[in-house]
């Protein structure tokens, strides 16, 4: 009798655990906007009406923010006329990214037998250091020391997909793997003073935070079905993240929304493979503006990216974690067989996404 192909193994998403510092700084960032800007009036104006506009109430930092005066935040790090050279900002870095990182680990990982992980994937592209995350996770969770490691850097806020494409082909290849992957960033890391507005709107949109998620083959949470990945020609100057000599320096052009709607319209068909029955949406929210974009591109009804703009209004963009905060508010009030599409969008410019649907 002839031999028939095993049946290929699936990966699921089981489940999503965050975590983010406890300082609200959103008020005091506008406020340090404003006065950034005070000098032109015009701009002034713009950026109020921009940051009224944005659909951000809470943004959290691991800096507490200052009193009036010339500091931004109670230990002088961003003193006016001062601020700190990359060096330091990567020592903050050194410090309060493993604790945010085993926070949100810790809260994945309570009940579970910490001997059966495998694997730690860890993204981050807003500081970098050896020894990393990575073993500070292994070492403070108490995970084997025999857990096999992988750092993505640098790719942005799409760096949650890249991580879940990897774990998935971990799973596939090794049923027995569980895979813990840690989305890490501290975004409020590369504030610099500028009169530059765009500057500034992007400064007034980033935050701290952090996103861990357990992905192995036990049939439970989000199946990941497939992945997708878009990039839109002669966009590489739109998003822009360079290490400079006073933290990263971030461009996030105001033609980005534009350039995600025509792309995403352009590749409907192939994002979703014919698929007329999403009900999940789980979208980056780079911004309330790119959100109306994909609203606009797949011509959604406005409670479609609920879970997004709710996310955006309470966290602000974290970068990569954003997007599996957002997951992990949707997998809370799914239901079984629910079909979604998980999307986010980086440097190049490129839309990464991941088709998924609700198992158990």
């Amino acid at each position: 009798m002839p031999q028939t192909d095993a049946p290929m193994v699936q990966a699921f998403i089981n489940r999503v655990a965050t975590a983010h510092p406890p300082h609200d700084v959103h008020d005091t960032f506008l406020s340090f906007g404003r006065l950034m800007l005070q000098h032109d009036s015009r701009r002034l104006a713009l950026f109020d009406r921009m940051a009224e506009r944005s659909g951000i109430t809470h943004r959290y930092s691991f800096l507490e923010p200052g009193a009036n005066g010339a500091a931004v935040d109670m230990e002088d790090f961003y003193r006016l006329g001062a601020f700190p050279d990359t060096a330091a900002r990567m020592k903050k870095f050194e410090r309060f990214a493993p604790e945010l990182a085993v926070q949100a680990a810790e809260k994945l990982l309570a009940d579970e037998d910490r001997s059966r992980i495998t694997h730690v994937i860890v993204t981050s592209c807003t500081g970098l250091s050896a020894p990393g995350i990575d073993l500070a996770l292994i070492e403070r969770c108490g995970l084997k020391s025999s857990v096999e490691r992988t750092m993505v850097g640098f790719m942005g806020c799409y760096a949650a997909i890249n991580a879940l494409k990897l774990a998935r082909h971990i799973v596939r290849s090794e049923p027995k793997a569980r895979v813990l992957a840690v989305n890490l960033e501290l975004c409020t890391l590369h504030l610099h003073e500028t009169d530059n507005l765009e500057e500034i709107l992007s400064f007034l949109l980033f935050a701290d935070g952090c996103a861990a998620a357990l992905i192995s083959a036990d049939p439970a949470g989000v199946e990941i079905s497939s992945f997708n990945a878009t990039l839109v020609p002669d966009t590489r100057e739109l998003i822009h993240w360079h290490i400079g000599q006073q933290g990263f320096d971030m461009v996030l052009s105001g033609g980005v929304p534009g350039a995600i709607r025509n792309a995403l319209t352009n590749s409907r068909d192939e994002i979703l493979g014919g698929a007329n029955d999403i009900e999940l949406w789980a979208v980056h929210p780079g911004g309330r503006t790119v959100l109306d974009a994909v609203e606009q591109a797949f011509a959604l009804e406005p409670a479609a990216l609920g879970a997004s703009r709710s996310v955006l209004n309470d966290y602000g963009n974290m970068s990569s974690g954003t997007v599996m905060f957002v997951l992990d508010r949707i997998m809370r009030g799914a239901q079984k067989g629910q079909r979604g599409c998980a999307m986010s969008f980086g440097p190049g410019l490129v839309a990464e996404t991941m088709m998924f649907r609700m198992a158990a």
